[in-house]
């Protein structure tokens, strides 16, 4: 008998993720895998909302897998390892552009568990890949913001080209990575090719100093 395949995607509900899945086809996917962070900050993993990511999944209509981590390299990369046995996946598919630290841990960890790891973004550029984000009239806002440059009047609001003409202008000026593989900002999917209808959220903005903004969800429908 030929086993079949089991493909999940490592996901966040974030731009990277959701393009990726884009990328591979939502018909090829089996699950959706989501480490859920403790705490607000991770060395590896964007920190989802629960019940925005579960929106999400809903909307794509793939069975949603989570796991929470505790904070720690090492912690968050057992958590995954943990994750990725229990989801019983023979490939996993993931959103990181080349040279990124998560994607080159995550990789090594597929390896050891003899899964094949899917980059289809390894080779993207930023402005290839906003550009395929906007071209395909993906519905993005930003859920957090960690550096200088960008306002608080960011969160929440969705990056349409005219906005991304202003992150670009941004990004000049004060230097940070315009698809925020540094850290800079986190993002979410409200729609998408795949979704079976835009989400709706309902949001206040809190702020810890100049330059650390986050989203407070008060409603999704």
């Amino acid at each position: 008998m030929i086993k079949k395949e089991k493909v999940g995607v490592l996901f966040s509900g974030g731009k990277d993720s959701c393009l990726a899945l884009f990328e591979v086809g939502k018909e090829n996917v089996d699950v959706l895998l989501s480490i859920i962070p403790k705490s607000k900050d991770s060395w590896m993993f964007h920190k989802p909302n629960v019940k925005l990511l579960k929106k999400q999944a809903e909307m794509l209509g793939v069975e949603l897998i989570t796991q929470e981590s505790k904070s720690g390299k090492e912690k968050e990369l057992k958590e995954l390892k943990k994750l990725i046995s229990k989801s019983k996946i023979n490939k996993l598919v993931v959103g990181g552009l080349a040279s990124n630290y998560q994607g080159n841990r995550i990789k090594k960890i597929c390896e050891e568990l003899g899964v094949e790891f899917i980059a289809p973004l390894w080779s993207y550029s930023s402005k290839q890949l906003w550009k395929e984000l906007l071209d395909n009239n993906f519905k993005i806002i930003i859920t957090k913001i960690s550096c200088e440059g960008l306002g608080k009047e960011f969160i929440g609001k969705i990056i349409d080209k005219e906005r991304f003409k202003e992150l670009e202008e941004l990004e000049k000026k004060y230097r940070f990575r315009l698809d925020f593989e540094g850290g800079e900002a986190e993002t979410s999917v409200l729609h998408m090719p795949g979704f079976k209808k835009e989400i709706k959220v309902e949001y206040g903005v809190e702020s810890e100093g100049s330059y650390r903004h986050f989203i407070k969800i008060k409603k999704i429908n």
